[in-house]
């Protein structure tokens, strides 16, 4: 399951209730970016930029310390960009969701020889839940925050959720909370607070089987094509697979039929001139 997606959807779908948890601002004045920022080699599923009036707010959901390139990079990569493209402030939280003790987590800054570039992280497991609580928003955090009783804590959670009054957004916060509590909870017991049904008549559940399903099938085509490609036209450069990694699942599928009939570098090249006209 797609922790940090569920994350990302619960940001661009309650971003006040997020920019006032993180920046402690009340606006409704707040646009969701597109992540056109968001190029290879960087993996933008987690990746949420929040536009309020002179100020983005970048986000960045992990599960996992490790990344490619490395989250203190990442950081400084999407700041630069943010900066050449808006010229504004900008705000940078990176949220890690499972507890580790791996030294990546409590990392807060990039540094090189002449650049120095600091960020903010939180280690949701050392956040207090009361103001998670308090927000419908946030109840999925919750299940993650800090607590000497978890268990009791997962209960909290549960009660709030059933008293959400909208059915959708009942549905929906449910499916997030079930999914992120999966991090820390047994499934049974989560079964035993929260009604399995409405998991799965939510739309975010759904949206996340559908993208869980599309990122499958892309990587299986991805790995396929890379093998082949070789064979008919030798090695390929980076720059041209970071292209390659960069077309969706049908066009990855148009050129696994193209390529049968590649003889050189030069027939990949044109083929992808023509997905970008």
């Amino acid at each position: 399951m797609s922790y940090d997606n569920t994350c990302k959807y619960l940001a661009e779908q309650y971003p006040a209730d997020f920019i006032k948890w993180l920046l402690s601002t009340e606006t409704s004045d707040i646009e969701i970016l597109k992540t056109e920022l968001s190029l290879e080699p960087i993996r933008a599923d987690s990746v949420t930029f929040l536009q309020i009036i002179n100020t983005i707010l970048h986000l960045e959901f992990q599960t996992l310390p490790s990344s490619n390139p490395a989250m203190d990079f990442r950081m400084l990569d999407y700041y630069t960009r943010l900066k050449r493209e808006y010229g504004c402030q900008i705000e940078q939280v990176v949220i890690f969701l499972q507890q580790t003790t791996s030294e990546i987590v409590f990392r807060q800054e990039y540094v090189d020889t002449n650049t120095r570039h600091r960020y903010r992280v939180i280690r949701i497991w050392e956040q207090d839940p009361t103001p998670l609580l308090a927000n419908p928003a946030l109840l999925p955090l919750a299940t993650l925050a800090r607590s000497d009783s978890p268990n009791s804590l997962l209960e909290q959670v549960a009660a709030a959720v059933g008293m959400i009054e909208e059915n959708d957004e009942r549905q929906n916060i449910s499916a997030c909370t079930q999914i992120l509590a999966g991090l820390r909870f047994n499934k049974n017991l989560i079964r035993q607070l929260f009604r399995e049904e409405i998991m799965q008549e939510s739309v975010i559940y759904q949206d996340i089987l559908q993208k869980g399903e599309q990122r499958g099938k892309k990587q299986e085509a991805l790995a396929l094509i890379l093998r082949q490609l070789p064979r008919r036209i030798g090695s390929v450069s980076p720059q041209l697979q970071e292209q390659i990694r960069s077309l969706s699942v049908p066009q990855l599928e148009d050129l696994g039929e193209a390529l049968l009939d590649f003889s050189s570098e030069t027939d990949l090249i044109n083929w992808l001139a023509t997905q970008h006209s």
